[in-house]
């Protein structure tokens, strides 16, 4: 997520402290909306912990596009 705040950042020209407030933010309503498995793997790809799982991932874009 560090990567991310610090690209937000220099794009904006904002400070860090308030990147990482608006990613924070936008991850939150990101968990929040997407489907699962969608927003616990987003949390853990930024989080760089843990492995991507692909089926999980598959499962929920299907889910997202209304496929069972």
């Amino acid at each position: 997520m560090d990567e991310l705040v610090k690209l937000v950042s220099k794009k904006t020209g904002i400070p860090e402290s308030t990147a990482k407030q608006a990613v924070e933010v936008v991850m939150g309503y990101l968990k929040d909306n997407l489907p699962e498995p969608l927003g616990s793997q987003l949390e853990g790809m930024l989080s760089g912990s843990g492995e991507l799982d692909l089926g999980g991932l598959a499962a929920g874009l299907e889910g997202l596009l209304g496929k069972k």
